[in-house]
């Protein structure tokens, strides 16, 4: 079971674990589930606090992410507020209006930039386990591409010449954060 109501974090996920012989559901079909805040101080706690409130809603083993964008020219913004860099209640356009206002006049060399994904799988019996994914790159100046969600069309990444909207879904999920992290879950969804 995925802890989250974000429909396109579900979506990379099933693709991503889709030959395990596991279903993949998620916790908007698990009506009445509890609202997690994420007040954590780290990626890993937020990611822990969804995946053990997911489980014991449930009664099954849960996985939960927690992603952020670190942009070394704000000293590691939005980081753990990437979701909400704009406000409560904002959209993901809101966000990169607001990231690409804060970096006006950076140039490309100084406009690096990491996604860090943090599962925590969580298992009613006790058990927890947390794996990370990161991904390096630029953020690009204007947006491009229209794939993917959150600040896909604002993360250049060099080796490839393109933002993540701009890569298939399969493309991206070999090279993502999240696509790394679940390489490291697989394992331990297999193990357990």
């Amino acid at each position: 079971m995925v802890a989250t109501g974000n429909r396109y974090k579900v979506e990379e996920i099933r693709a991503v674990l889709a030959d395990l012989p596991v279903a993949v559901r998620s916790l908007a079909e698990f009506p009445g589930a509890p609202e997690v805040v994420e007040d954590g101080r780290t990626y890993g706690e937020n990611a822990l606090k969804k995946a053990w409130s997911a489980a014991k809603f449930t009664g099954k083993p849960a996985l939960a992410d927690d992603t952020g964008l670190e942009v070394d020219a704000l000293g590691g913004r939005p980081g753990l507020y990437a979701a909400r860099f704009a406000g409560v209640g904002c959209t993901f356009q809101d966000n990169i209006r607001k990231l690409l206002r804060l970096l006006e006049g950076v140039p490309p060399q100084h406009r690096g930039a990491r996604f860090l994904c943090v599962l925590a799988l969580a298992d009613p019996s006790g058990r927890e386990q947390v794996v990370d994914g990161e991904l390096r790159g630029l953020i690009a100046e204007a947006p491009a591409g229209c794939g993917g969600f959150g600040y896909d069309p604002v993360f250049y990444v060099p080796e490839l010449g393109k933002t993540l909207a701009e890569l298939t879904p399969e493309e991206k999920n070999r090279i993502s954060h999240r696509g790394r992290a679940l390489v490291k879950a697989r394992a331990l969804i297999l193990v357990g």
